[in-house]
């Protein structure tokens, strides 16, 4: 079974930052798009940022120029950097290696 390991979540002030990080094992990191995802309560999971194994980046217009992915080849870690949040940003964080491995997700709260 693959397992996708998150961290970094938590509570921060709105405008602050926090830095979301993901592990997958080798053989699903380097062939894999690797994005996060997000689901408040009551509403559907939604997609947040993806990277591509080449390293091409896709974001939700929500997080555009707030939100960076990246990913680090030698690490088989994906990260997320999320700056100026917002309290409408809170929600649990999924991290997904394309296309049906998720990892058990990490609460971010924003709120002052």
């Amino acid at each position: 079974q693959v397992q996708l390991v998150e961290s970094g979540g938590g509570l921060v002030q709105p405008g602050g930052s926090l830095r979301l990080s993901c592990a997958a094992p080798g053989r699903i990191f380097s062939i894999n798009r690797m994005g996060w995802y997000r689901q408040a309560p009551g509403k559907q999971r939604e997609l947040v940022a993806t990277i591509s194994s080449g390293g091409s980046t896709n974001y939700a217009d929500s997080v555009k120029g707030r939100f960076t992915i990246s990913r680090d080849n030698a690490k088989n870690t994906v990260s997320l950097q999320m700056n100026s949040l917002k309290p409408e940003d809170t929600a649990v964080y999924y991290c997904n290696a394309y296309p049906t491995y998720w990892g058990q997700g990490t609460q971010v709260t924003v709120s002052s």
